[in-house]
């Protein structure tokens, strides 16, 4: 599986929903799809929260992205992401 970074940003009907409800809803919905989230952050500044978030491949990433969006109403940007071990190796 690969990791991906997902950063959201809340919109303003996005804000209303927010709870630990809809946290489980969100795990729950990215299990269901074939993955598995690994941590999740809320954060200050340009984004709001990150899932740090396991996939088989793309596909499955985008329909996570995009059910999330769905779901609750967050804008999200979704990353594939490489530990920096794995990238020097590929870059040797």
């Amino acid at each position: 599986m690969a990791t991906y970074f997902m950063f959201g940003r809340y919109t303003s009907d996005a804000l209303k929903g927010i709870g630990a409800k809809r946290t489980v809803e969100a795990a729950e919905l990215i299990k269901k799809i074939g993955g598995k989230v690994n941590a999740a952050y809320a954060l200050l500044g340009r984004q709001d929260l990150v899932l740090i978030a396991e996939f088989p491949d793309v596909e499955h990433a985008m329909k996570a992205s995009i059910g999330l969006s769905k779901l609750t109403g967050i804008a999200f940007a979704t990353s594939p992401a490489v530990t920096v071990e794995e990238f020097d190796k590929l870059m040797a």
